[in-house]
């Protein structure tokens, strides 16, 4: 219903650009109720392809089974998609970066984890996009680099975050109300590294009704740019020409309307009679700012679940007095205590990371509450930064030793025994150590990988040489057949060790060879016409058109270097001549 009576229309582009293989995926499914699209980029070099197929795979069916855009929902469509790629049996972790889109066709809400990134655009400017979760975007952020060296930052692709970890922490939007006209992009790394951001929104500001010319756009300015290693990109652009409209939506206004007649009608007739309730209205604001005063008090106490009593009846005094002000003031207020509360209850069971969460949340908001208990929660930030900072370098060099990142790891650890050294933690300071020696060991092996690696590329070149050799030897005996065997198994073997210039010159000789071949076959089909004719000749008793025709033939043969089939002519050709000798011809 909701999909009938609303307009979004979807169009993607998705290639390998000069890559072997197309690592990105792209796949949407538009039901009645609900609409989900979805945007990933494999990382794995061998498995890439795998995990960004398996990963948007997993979000669709399982957005099939229950559709909904709850923030709980979007990020449980990720987790199933994370434990997906850590499910998968495989030599190596599956890797993946994702963006979700989930719509009913009246709001959106979003999620990701890695660098693929999405762009929202209302009025022809930018409304809502992503941050990447790389080390480049953090430098960023630090203001260690300018945003416009992003693009092409050697740590753009160092992720700290992304689908195959075992921690993992994706990000999810709140809900956003869609409007006609919104546009939405998708798009990978292939994009975003050629294209940058300022022209990219040009594009979308000059944007027609036609999705499939704005995408036509972006994939010519990319290619403009004629880039020498173009990664695989993939572009989804997403109109909402029409947004659904509740149906019920008038009835529902009708209804206000009517209220709001009675409201008038009432408020005349509580006119009439104010003045009597005067007294019971000042008894009233005395009693709120009465109850709001304790408020302040018990927070500057650290006693927050008595606040949240005195707040509740200053908020239902504010209520019944319709003072707006007051209410409004009053509900920031409550957001703040409820916020620390929660805040104080996971610190209690040691949940950190909530706590901090919930603290920052209400230190975020507490401007509005006119800062009343800055200091409490700024005292509870900074215990929690103790316990959490050993574990947080940890993670980090997890990530980075993951990602092969060897130096940076270790400096991680290093930090992190520092860290639970201050501190006096003993169970820190343990598995930071052990994380060491676990790094120390990779290290190690991937150093005599990589030497067991170079050492079998040099035996596949001298093996891919001595097969060119074997070829020119061929060639020069006119053996063009095994020529090209030994050709073609020397392409093969510098294809194996990605020596793409070695390729293209066996290339350059196996062309010659073929065509070589294809000279000599004309030939041979030319000798063969000639034995043809001279067979007809000596059998029509033209002796001496015979011999003509085999002595033909026989000089293609010696062109040839085909020993054999001279001797058979020289043999026809003898007998040819004894019967001229008989015939007295």
């Amino acid at each position: 219903m909701r999909k009938q009576n609303s307009d979004f229309e979807a169009r993607f582009i998705s290639e390998e650009g000069s890559r072997l293989k197309n690592r990105d995926y792209f796949g949407y499914v538009e039901l009645d109720e609900f609409a989900c699209y979805v945007i990933a980029d494999g990382i794995t070099e061998i498995t890439d392809i795998e995990s960004a197929r398996l990963a948007i795979e997993t979000v669709i069916l399982s957005f099939q089974e229950k559709p909904s855009m709850s923030k709980w929902s979007v990020k449980s469509l990720l987790k199933r998609a994370n434990r997906a790629l850590l499910g998968k049996e495989s030599d190596r972790r599956l890797k993946a970066s994702i963006t979700v889109v989930v719509t009913d066709y009246q709001k959106l809400r979003y999620g990701y984890v890695g660098n693929t990134r999405l762009r929202m655009y209302r009025g022809g400017a930018v409304f809502r996009q992503t941050e990447d979760m790389s080390l480049a975007q953090e430098m960023v952020e630090q203001e260690k680099i300018a945003k416009d060296e992003l693009m092409k930052h050697e740590e753009r692709n160092n992720l700290y975050a992304y689908l195959g970890q075992k921690n993992f922490k994706p990000v999810v939007s709140k809900k956003i109300k869609l409007v006609e006209n919104d546009m939405i992009a998708l798009y990978t790394r292939g994009i975003w590294e050629n294209v940058d951001e300022a022209e990219l929104d040009d594009v979308f500001a000059e944007a027609d009704n036609e999705v499939k010319t704005t995408v036509d756009n972006i994939e010519d300015l990319l290619l403009s740019r004629q880039p020498e290693n173009l990664d695989n990109y993939t572009l989804a652009v997403i109109f909402i020409n029409k947004v659904y409209q509740n149906p019920e939506k008038r009835k529902r206004i009708k209804k206000i309307v009517t209220i709001a007649v009675a409201v008038v009608i009432a408020v005349i007739i509580i006119g009439v009679v104010l003045w009597f309730l005067h007294y019971k209205k000042v008894q009233r604001i005395e009693d709120m700012n009465y109850h709001f005063t304790n408020t302040v008090e018990y927070i500057n106490t650290g006693n927050y679940v008595r606040a949240k009593e005195e707040c509740e009846q200053a908020q239902e005094l504010a209520e019944k007095l319709r003072d707006s002000s007051m209410r409004k003031r009053l509900q920031e207020y409550s957001f703040v205590i409820e916020t620390v509360i929660l805040a104080d209850e996971s610190y209690s069971s040691a949940d950190y990371e909530a706590a901090e969460e919930y603290y920052l949340s209400a230190l975020d908001r507490i401007r509005y509450a006119d800062n009343v208990g800055t200091d409490y929660i700024e005292n509870k930030l900074e215990n929690i930064s103790v316990f959490l900072s050993v574990e947080d370098y940890i993670n980090l060099g997890d990530t980075l030793l993951e990602q092969g990142d060897y130096d940076g790891a270790e400096e991680k650890y290093l930090l992190a025994k520092k860290a639970a050294l201050s501190v006096h933690d003993t169970e820190g300071k343990q598995t930071a150590m052990d994380s060491l020696g676990k790094l120390y060991e990779a290290k190690a092996d991937a150093e005599s990988e990589a030497k067991e690696e170079a050492d079998s590329q040099a035996q596949q070149t001298v093996a891919a040489a001595e097969m060119v050799a074997a070829g020119d030897k061929a060639c020069l005996e006119k053996d063009y057949v095994g020529a090209k065997v030994y050709y073609t198994m020397a392409v093969t073997k510098y294809s194996e060790v990605s020596d793409t210039a070695g390729e293209e010159a066996v290339q350059k000789k196996l062309d010659a060879v073929e065509q070589k071949l294809s000279v000599q076959e004309e030939q041979k089909n030319k000798a063969a016409a000639c034995e043809s004719r001279g067979e007809i000749c000596r059998q029509s008793g033209d002796l001496w058109g015979a011999k003509s025709q085999y002595l033909s033939a026989k000089s293609i043969y010696q062109e040839l270097g085909s020993d054999e089939a001279v001797q058979r002519i020289e043999g026809i050709l003898s007998d040819i001549d004894a019967q001229i000798g008989q015939d007295g011809m």
